[in-house]
């Protein structure tokens, strides 16, 4: 008799086994099943973006002044409609939008905020560069408004992850129990464990930056780059900040955005890039930091926060904070 062998575990499967049973394992699941349904969506879309009327500028700016994507724009809908029918959220945060987009249920109902980077590095579609979709889920405080709950510091993250779209879509995520790694398998469509507790290399061989800046850095950044530049390491930036991370978090290293003097706060936001990547980066035994602390403990004042941004190994980010504050 014929028996299938093989065993899969999906995201939804995964999260449910791993945290308590009830609720929380439930909920979570159902979640991030809006997540990877939405996701789907996008990576179909980016496939046939060749073939499609997708790539190319929307015609208008979001928020943050930067031109728009069609692309921008499609994933940044799709990851709305799809979580907006979860009954579990309160607000959706996206960088595309200037205010949450919030739904009128109760604490009982409602008890989570999503915060999202849609398209993330959505300008390398043209040149069919990696790009991906970054994620943060947190608990909507009992007390307060929602908007308070919405500017929570990255330690209160109760779980984070990306999609990277690339030769391969993968999905990492973290509840706060270590970093696990999920490949789509465009063949059954779901996202299936390939990688459970990542973790970073101590040490690595590549540093990640935008040296084209260096004249423009505060003391110590250019110092400190100098040192793995005559130090053995290789330089490698794709410019696309979900891949350089994952190249990171793979291969271990350091990747860098330093403030500079036309952004002296930084460019990445803290909310749906710095957040939820060093929240992944701590669970995987690495560091992240702002150049003045710990990315997580800072506490944000406005949904579209810049920030700042060095992570990558202990060794490096250990060496980095030592040259910035010896």
């Amino acid at each position: 008799m014929w028996r299938m062998t093989m065993m899969i575990t999906t995201v939804q499967g995964h999260i449910t086994r791993t945290r308590d049973s009830g609720d929380a394992g439930g909920t979570l699941g159902w979640l991030l099943s809006g997540i990877t349904l939405a996701t789907k969506m996008i990576e179909a879309k980016i496939r046939s973006a060749g073939l499609s009327d997708i790539y190319g500028a929307f015609g208008a700016q979001n928020v943050q002044g930067e031109q728009q994507q069609k692309l921008d724009v499609y994933a940044n809908q799709a990851l709305i409609h799809c979580l907006g029918l979860r009954d579990s959220v309160a607000a959706l945060v996206s960088e595309e939008d200037e205010q949450p987009v919030t739904f009128d249920r109760s604490l009982e109902t409602g008890k989570y905020i999503i915060i999202f980077d849609p398209l993330d590095g959505s300008s390398n579609i043209d040149v069919n560069v990696n790009v991906g979709t970054i994620f943060s889920v947190h608990k909507r405080m009992t007390w307060g408004s929602l908007n308070e709950s919405v500017l929570q510091p990255g330690s209160r993250q109760i779980a984070a992850g990306y999609v990277l779209y690339g030769p391969s879509t993968v999905l990492v995520y973290t509840t706060g129990d270590g970093v696990h790694c999920f490949t789509l398998d465009p063949t059954i469509g779901a996202f299936v464990l390939c990688g459970e507790n990542m973790k970073m290399p101590e040490k690595g061989v590549y540093y990640s930056v935008n040296d084209s800046n260096t004249s423009t850095w505060p003391p110590g950044y250019a110092e400190y780059v100098d040192t793995l530049r005559h130090g053995g390491y290789s330089a490698r930036y794709i410019g696309s900040l979900v891949a350089d991370f994952h190249r990171t978090l793979l291969k271990g290293g350091i990747f860098l955005y330093p403030p500079n003097k036309e952004k002296s706060g930084g460019k990445l936001r803290l909310l749906y890039e710095a957040n939820p990547l060093a929240f992944i980066a701590e669970q995987a035994g690495g560091m992240a930091s702002s150049g003045e602390g710990r990315i997580l403990d800072i506490q944000p004042t406005a949904v579209h926060q810049r920030t700042p941004f060095m992570v990558g190994s202990k060794r490096e980010m250990e060496a980095f904070q030592k040259m910035m504050h010896p």
